[in-house]
């Protein structure tokens, strides 16, 4: 069944500085990471589909807005579907988690910013689950 789940953590800060922290992002299934620097704000990086890989995104650096589409059905997907939108940003330390059965897409909302994101595929397992879709194909608000 998909799901997504947005996992909050917290801050702390004293005379040494400051430690954000998500102590309930259990990384167990994890088997590779990378990091998206957008050449600029008008980069939109989207339709992107997974049926079983299960992929975490953590904004380190900036800001983000993340569209979720929950696919509906992966060789005809329905145009109607809606986009469920997200704004991750490193002033507010989060994960949002997502399981397989979304595409994805996302932009920067401020320069210089940066997203991670975490996999439980391997590169070759993901580069099979891997199903792409025209820019148009959801209407979302970026």
């Amino acid at each position: 069944m998909a799901y997504r789940n947005l996992i909050e953590g917290n801050t702390f800060s004293d005379e040494r500085g400051t430690l954000n922290f998500i102590n309930a992002f259990d990384m167990s299934e994890i088997v590779r990471f990378y990091e998206i620097t957008p050449a600029n704000t008008d980069v939109i990086r989207a339709w992107q589909g997974h049926q079983n890989e299960k992929k975490w995104f953590y904004c380190n650096s900036g800001s983000f807005v993340v569209n979720l589409v929950k696919i509906d059905d992966f060789k005809n997907p329905s145009r109607a579907l809606v986009p469920e939108r997200f704004e991750i940003s490193a002033d507010k330390t989060a994960v949002l988690e997502l399981s397989g059965g979304y595409a994805t897409g996302f932009k920067a909302t401020e320069d210089h910013s940066k997203l991670m994101v975490f996999s439980n595929f391997n590169l070759e397992q993901s580069k099979e689950d891997d199903i792409r879709f025209p820019l148009d194909t959801w209407k979302a608000k970026w």
